[in-house]
């Protein structure tokens, strides 16, 4: 069976009927999210979020895609579906001649190829651990979880340049952040 990787999150409700804003987490939502298409779900324990949603209809508005399933007709369905992770499967790597299909595109990662991965600094001394990607316009943040010290369990945003995020090693399980002066102060 094929990794399951996280495509988008649901955010808020958008009108009257059933419609979702959604963070994405892929590059092509185009061809990821045509109608009929179904999703599992990773929701909070006890939502009453269904298992699996079918989509309806997507579409971008003002720079945002606004996504509709079939299992939600309402404002009132859709509201509960906030926070909800839509996940598809992920081609095994090697599979084709897209970068994207081992999981990495020539841009970026999945979030859950990244959440869990050890932050160090350029020295090699342990900051936290990644708790997360937040997927933006300008540029992505990578959500830490710093360790030890006065910060022990304070979460910063990171942002996802090669500037300050230097190295990703996927197979080490580690990420190198050279952060400039006081960015590790910031809260998230």
């Amino acid at each position: 069976m094929d990794t399951q990787l996280v495509v988008a999150r649901i955010g808020k409700p958008h009108a009257l009927r059933g419609e979702v804003t959604v963070q994405l987490h892929t590059d092509d939502p185009e061809s990821r999210f045509v109608p009929g298409a179904t999703f599992p779900t990773q929701a909070a324990a006890g939502s009453g979020v269904p298992r699996e949603l079918t989509l309806r209809s997507a579409r971008l508005h003002q720079g945002t895609w606004l996504l509709a399933f079939e299992e939600v007709p309402d404002r009132t369905g859709a509201e509960g579906l906030r926070g909800t992770r839509l996940l598809a499967d992920a081609a095994p790597a090697g599979a084709g001649d897209d970068a994207d299909d081992a999981g990495e595109s020539e841009e970026g990662f999945y979030e859950d190829e990244l959440v869990g991965l050890d932050v160090l600094d350029p020295a090699g001394a342990r900051l936290g651990r990644v708790s997360g990607l937040e997927v933006g316009v300008a540029q992505d943040l990578l959500r830490v979880t710093l360790e030890g010290g006065d910060r022990d369990g304070a979460e910063v945003l990171v942002p996802f340049v090669r500037a300050i995020v230097p190295s990703v090693d996927l197979a080490a399980r580690r990420v190198v952040v050279d952060a400039p002066p006081g960015l590790l102060e910031l809260e998230a």
